[in-house]
């Protein structure tokens, strides 16, 4: 007979889209990590261009990384957080990932 993980086994880390069920309404939200590679596929070989070569894009990229993370984080394990708290990430995010296009396009 196969084994079977014990309920207290760790799980597997996120995927880049976690999908959960919310009982109450029975509804399904899903959660993307949006890396910039995922958001860009274009500027794929010019994000690592900037990122070895222009410090500014590096730590504007860092940054984005950094919170972008924290805000996936929080939206996957369902970690208590102000929703004000969330959205001002949220907005920095946005705030970072226009400069990086900026430079991307530019």
């Amino acid at each position: 007979m196969p084994s079977r993980q014990s309920r207290g086994a760790s799980r597997s880390p996120a995927s880049a889209t976690d999908t959960h069920i919310y009982p109450e309404t029975n509804t399904k939200m899903s959660h993307v990590q949006h890396e910039l590679h995922d958001e860009f596929p274009e500027y794929k070989e010019k994000i690592h261009a900037l990122k070895t070569g222009d410090r500014h894009f590096a730590r504007l990229f860092d940054e984005y990384h950094v919170v972008n993370r924290e805000i996936h984080r929080h939206e996957v394990n369902g970690i208590d957080i102000a929703d004000d708290a969330l959205e001002t990430m949220k907005k920095n995010r946005l705030k970072l990932k226009d400069e990086l296009f900026k430079m991307l396009a530019g």
